[in-house]
């Protein structure tokens, strides 16, 4: 009988492995809602959302693809199954990873995970630490949703700066500015702002930025205050991206942004907002690569 041959990874090693996953979903990787699916010719057509506007761009997937769908009441990575590129559905948000063209219109996805997610940007009504929930008047629905409150939501607060940085973007964007801004940071957000988060860490050594100068909106969430339940008072304007839930279980928060007002305020187009600041914070290797809807 052969040995096995075991091999063991330390605790840094995982990290490491995991920091690479993450960089390379930054660097290669594109997320957006989903516009149409084709199975004949194996593409999923996207529309990309950042503060300069939207795009479209084509997904092109082949039998190497990886494709995987998150669970309808689960935020996590691993809880995603895969799947056939048929259960990708119009309205659906979708992210990718994979070579793309010149000008980021074309992309063939090596991995692709996908879900149907819901947008929230509302006003808190009230909470439950007992249920772990808060309960928000959405102004999309322009009805009342509640979201629960897991171990994996991440709950974070806008600074005013950064928050009139992005609203000022939307507004330079729905009057036709070119990219919204002159300092082509696509989440709107200057160098000042980055060296808030990161002791005046320069772009290009981790302070947020991908390679090319663009900031990663997950990578600056993550150094942005953090948000408790106890903090949601009512009235408190939040936006939030959730599972879809199901017949038995609520939505649960994936993301849960406040101090947002100006950005509710500056655009017009609520949903729109939504998905520019729905980073997908999934938890567990590749998903937490996936960033922001950009």
């Amino acid at each position: 009988m052969e040995a096995a041959v075991v091999f063991i990874m330390t605790g840094a090693d995982v990290a490491a492995n995991q920091e690479r996953e993450r960089e390379d979903w930054v660097k290669r990787g594109t997320g957006g809602l989903v516009k149409s699916v084709d199975p004949a010719n194996q593409t999923v057509t996207i529309t990309v959302s950042g503060a300069g506007g939207t795009k479209s761009v084509l997904v092109h997937v082949s039998k190497t693809t990886v494709i995987r769908r998150y669970a309808p009441d689960s935020v996590k990575f691993d809880d995603a199954k895969p799947g056939p590129l048929e259960q990708i559905q119009p309205g659906d948000q979708l992210r990718a990873r994979g070579t793309k063209n010149a000008d980021g219109t074309e992309m063939t996805a090596d991995e692709i995970v996908s879900g149907k997610f819901r947008n929230v940007a509302g006003t808190v009504v009230t909470t439950d630490k007992a249920d772990n929930s808060v309960t928000v008047m959405d102004l999309l629905t322009k009805g009342r949703v509640t979201l629960k409150i897991g171990a994996d939501s991440q709950m974070r607060n806008l600074p005013p700066m950064v928050a009139e940085r992005i609203a000022m973007r939307l507004k330079a964007a729905a009057h036709g500015a070119p990219n919204g801004a002159s300092n082509g940071n696509e989440n709107g957000l200057g160098q000042g702002e980055h060296h808030e988060f990161k002791g005046g860490e320069q772009p290009g050594n981790g302070a947020g930025h991908r390679p090319g100068g663009a900031p990663d909106f997950q990578q600056i969430l993550e150094r942005m205050p953090a948000v408790t339940l106890a903090d949601l008072q009512k009235g408190t304007v939040v936006m939030a991206v959730a599972t879809e839930g199901s017949p038995t279980t609520e939505p649960t928060a994936i993301t849960l942004l406040t101090g947002v007002e100006p950005i509710l305020t500056a655009s017009s187009d609520k949903k729109g907002a939504a998905m520019m600041l729905s980073p997908w914070n999934l938890g567990g290797g590749g998903a937490e690569a996936a960033g922001a809807n950009q």
